[in-house]
């Protein structure tokens, strides 16, 4: 296995091939701070819906809790997308958009490089326990409001360049380097099936993310605002997208809309 960035030219061409007709525009730059900045910008006076923004190099990506990264030139795909918000209709439900992405990373990493990617509650994609990628979502508020979506696939970084050591990177796990033209084109694909479900068929976003998620059937440890915790068995994700958690000693499962997971065991047998 080698670990070494994608020498190839990002090709909005073949990305747009791969990704179908689902998206307005493309548009792939050789630098920026954050893709999803720059769209969250557009949106205030520009319908953004559809637009596609792709960086061979992000130096100030933005994860949740406002966590900024870096990673070398070549060695990730780092994009966003603007999809619609739904309207007031779709508001108890926007939590799922995070979540289908993270359902689209995982397709399209096994499609593309044949690694065995897995999700964790609500939308780290796994690797062998360690993360390969992240995912942010945002509401942009204007002219014509949008979310958002952020995705970050560690594809092509040296081990020393892990930001943490539980993260990890597609080259890792590959005996060739990550095609990142190919990747984004079946990401792109599969985040427009999937928003296409979205927000009028949550049985079929539950259902696929059911499919490739680790947390469920999981023995977890749940850290909760307010320094809470608890420990109990994953049973489920709801209409919501809420984790269903049954607490040992309790009764009743409860479903937690917030919160960072840890795999304590593995008890899935499917």
């Amino acid at each position: 296995m080698t670990s070494h960035p994608d020498p190839r030219a990002l090709d909005p061409e073949l990305i747009g091939r791969a990704a179908g007709p689902s998206w307005r525009s493309i548009e792939v730059v050789a630098q920026t701070g954050s893709t999803n900045a720059d769209l969250v910008a557009r949106c205030v006076d520009t319908d953004a819906v559809g637009q596609v923004l792709i960086a061979d190099h992000q130096v100030s990506g933005r994860g949740r809790h406002g966590r900024v990264w870096s990673s070398p030139p070549g060695a990730q795909l780092a994009m966003s997308a603007a999809v619609g918000s739904g309207g007031a209709a779709a508001a108890g439900v926007l939590g799922w958009l995070p979540l289908l992405t993270g359902v689209a990373a995982v397709r399209a990493i096994r499609t593309v490089t044949g690694v065995d990617a897995v999700l964790k509650w609500p939308n780290d994609v796994l690797v062998d326990g360690s993360k390969v990628a992240g995912i942010l979502a945002e509401l942009a508020h204007g002219t014509h409001p949008a979310v958002v979506i952020g995705l970050g696939i560690n594809t092509g970084l040296q081990v020393a360049d892990l930001p943490v050591p539980t993260a990890t990177s597609l080259n890792l796990h590959t005996d060739t380097p990550v095609d990142r033209s190919a990747l984004a084109g079946a990401v792109l694909a599969e985040l427009a099936e999937g928003v296409r479900s979205w927000p009028d068929d949550i049985a079929a976003l539950t259902a696929a993310y059911r499919e490739v998620c680790a947390t469920i059937g999981a023995r977890v440890r749940m850290e909760l605002p307010g320094d809470r915790s608890i420990v109990g068995i994953a049973r489920d994700v709801d209409e919501f997208g809420r984790i269903v958690v049954l607490a040992d000693g309790a009764d009743h499962p409860t479903a937690l809309a917030a919160g960072d997971v840890t795999h304590l065991r593995a008890i899935r047998t499917d």
